[in-house]
Parts: C-alpha cells; structure tokens; sequence
C-alpha cells in the first residue's frame, strides 16, 4: 500500500496551494481518505477527511470555507486544495486511508489504517 502526498512548499500568506495523495490500494468502494497536519512542536491534527464513494466530506473549523478536499476516481488521488493560508497553517501535511466509515470519527488518527509521508507547507508572513 502506497500513499504519496505532494503538492507541499513555501508561500505567502493568503496564497494557496494544492496538495496531492496517490493512493494505490484500490480506486473503488466505500472508504475513508483523510488530511492531518502536524505544526512545529505540537500535536497531529484533522484537517478535512472525504468519503471516496459518496463524497461527504468533513473539515476542522480552522479551515472551513478556506480548504478543499477532493478526490478522482481516474487517478486514484486525494486533493487538498489550500487557499487564503495563513502563517498557522504551517505544518507538516499527511494524508491518512481507509478511515473508519463513521463520519464522528474521522477526526481521529486512530481511525486510519494506511499513512503517507508528510509534506512540508510553510506559510511566510
């Protein structure tokens, strides 16, 4: 199972940005792909989640109305589209698969089964 995020990199604030996760277990079927980010020296956090089949999708308050997640059934990847960003949004990006289907618990680290590498998004000032 692979998961390979991209997409990450410098930028100022209120730019934008657009990450990708190619995910290579399966294309089809109800399962869960999420987004986390981990900030300097703190915890890991949700960030936004969809569901690949139905397409609900679930997103942290801090980045309502600013962030996008997506998915393409052709290519088998995850996006997170970034805009407005803001210094905080400074972290280190990971995409997450096969999340539990019960949408109150897509927050959750613990719910997922697979993890990318992070990326890196620094926003400047």
């Amino acid at each position: 199972v692979q998961l390979q995020a991209s997409g990450g990199g410098p930028v100022q604030a209120g730019g934008f940005l657009r990450l990708s996760c190619a995910y290579s277990r399966r294309s089809s079927g109800r399962f869960v792909m999420g987004w986390f980010r981990q900030p300097p020296g703190k915890e890991r956090e949700f960030v936004a989640a969809i569901n690949w089949g139905d397409r609900t999708t679930s997103y942290a308050d801090s980045v309502k109305g600013r962030f996008t997640i997506s998915r393409d059934t052709a290519k088998n990847t995850v996006y997170l589209q970034m805009n407005s960003l803001k210094p905080e949004d400074t972290a280190v990006y990971f995409c997450a698969a096969e999340g539990t289907l019960i949408r109150s618990s897509w927050s959750n680290p613990m719910a997922y089964d697979y993890w990318g590498q992070g990326t890196q998004v620094t926003v400047s000032q």
